[in-house]
């Protein structure tokens, strides 16, 4: 056993009240919400937009995360499964031997859930008139840091690891009775949001002129682009990704590696959507 390594055996359940659980993986799941709210309205303000436009964004975003995240896993992961189980795709109940029984919501996909905030904001923006790519462009910034609070969740809850590793910084993940020290690509991802956030964050607030569709393009590189690669020291997720070159969460963020390279490049070539002026945007909202 490496004697540098990191023993980590904190508990997923933050206390309990009877039969009532309260993890820190759903905390921190929500904590997601509340920072992703925080900045938005800080980026909202700045603009000079009314919160009241933000209030909405989040009910879209949230449905469409829940419900995107939960059918990206369902169908993306174990679709043979849930398919003859439609009723424990839709409610977080599970069919058990002694029944029914409350189970939570067991498996949610990120790819899931990007692909539900894209459509989710497609609504959002025809209701509201709001342009689509300055919606997109400063909530990617707010997803970011979400991402931060989501990855800590799976560190909680001693899930998604890594491979063994002699590094110093492995892990011991006690609570998954895992002796063998391994990549804590939990972390490895948070901080690659952290980082890809501040950066997007700084080009949001501090370069005014720059080309529309340039954030949300280098966002969906950059995250997608880590992700591919991060995923090469995790474990599998699914047995049936063990023979495959790329898992499923490879492929998966693929397309959006391609999108976001394509966009950045028609972003800057065709000078597409230039920077849309704050009076105009006002007026047009109104």
């Amino acid at each position: 056993m490496n004697l540098l390594s990191v023993v980590w055996n904190v508990s997923p359940i933050i206390f309990s009240l009877g039969s009532l659980e309260i993890r820190w993986y759903g905390v921190l799941y929500a904590l997601a919400f509340i920072v992703s709210y925080w900045l938005l309205k800080k980026l909202f303000a700045k603009e000079g937009v009314d919160v009241s436009y933000l209030d909405k964004l989040a009910l879209y975003v949230f449905f469409a995360v829940i419900i995107g995240a939960r059918l990206g896993h369902c169908l993306f992961y174990e679709p043979k499964y849930y398919l003859n189980h439609i009723v424990e795709m839709i409610l977080p109940i599970k069919h058990t031997v002694e029944g029914w029984k409350f189970s939570g919501y067991q498996g949610l996909a990120s790819h899931g859930g990007a692909i539900g905030i894209l459509i989710a904001i497609i609504l959002y923006s025809r209701n509201t008139k709001i342009p689509y790519m300055w919606v997109i462009e400063r909530l990617v910034v707010a997803i970011c840091f979400a991402g931060v609070c989501i990855r800590t969740g799976n560190l909680m809850n001693s899930e998604i690891y890594g491979e063994a590793t002699s590094l110093p910084w492995g892990f011991i993940f006690i609570q998954d009775h895992n002796p063998i020290p391994s990549h804590p690509t939990q972390l490895y991802e948070a901080l690659s949001y952290l980082i890809i956030g501040l950066i997007l964050y700084y080009i949001i607030t501090k370069k005014e002129k720059r080309h529309q569709g340039l954030v949300f393009g280098i966002f969906l590189t950059a995250v997608f682009g880590v992700r591919i690669l991060i995923e090469f020291l995790k474990n599998d997720q699914e047995s049936w990704e063990a023979d495959m070159f790329l898992n499923m969460g490879q492929i998966l963020s693929l397309p959006f590696v391609i999108a976001g390279i394509v966009l950045i490049i028609i972003s800057i070539k065709r000078d597409i959507g230039k920077t849309l002026d704050k009076k105009l945007l006002t007026k047009q909202i109104k």
